[in-house]
């Protein structure tokens, strides 16, 4: 990892991402523990290791990350994601865009900005979804010649 990147997750670590991390950790157990909620635990644990150590990583669609769907990018992932979003997801949105919207007002926060904006999109529909290094966004699949799969940023605008 560049140096960097290593300044930038210790800097948001100490200014708030460990407070996003343990939120959503808790979120995450929360969810494993009324045994319903299983299906968005594994999608808090991913955002909150996302939420502890953001630079350096990205969240994709795992379909097309593989290439190939499952059960959470599926039909299931959907409904999912529905009702996902609206027992919890917009107001987690919210809660990131608010704090984007605090780091950015600083002009030298708009990095930390930018992640939490992302977190923002991911706990709108977080099924489905998984948190890859960005050194693997940019490689073939499988070591084919395939062409890599789009970040997120251009996936949202597809």
């Amino acid at each position: 990892m560049p140096v960097i990147m290593f300044i930038l997750n210790v800097l948001w670590f100490v200014t708030g991402g460990v407070i996003a991390g343990l939120a959503w950790l808790l979120a995450g157990v929360i969810m494993a523990v009324t045994i319903i909620g299983l299906p968005w635990a594994r999608s808090c644990f991913m955002l909150a290791r996302f939420s502890f150590w953001p630079f350096g990583f990205d969240i994709v669609a795992r379909d097309r990350l593989t290439g190939r769907e499952d059960l959470g990018t599926g039909a299931l992932g959907t409904l999912g994601n529905v009702i996902w979003f609206v027992l919890a997801g917009w107001w987690l949105a919210i809660g990131h865009i608010s704090a984007a919207i605090a780091y950015a007002i600083t002009i030298i926060g708009i990095p930390f900005a930018w992640q939490h904006v992302k977190l923002a999109i991911a706990s709108l529909f977080p099924v489905g979804k998984t948190v890859v290094s960005v050194d693997r966004i940019f490689t073939p699949v499988n070591g084919s010649a395939a062409p890599a799969p789009q970040p997120v940023r251009q996936i949202a605008q597809a």
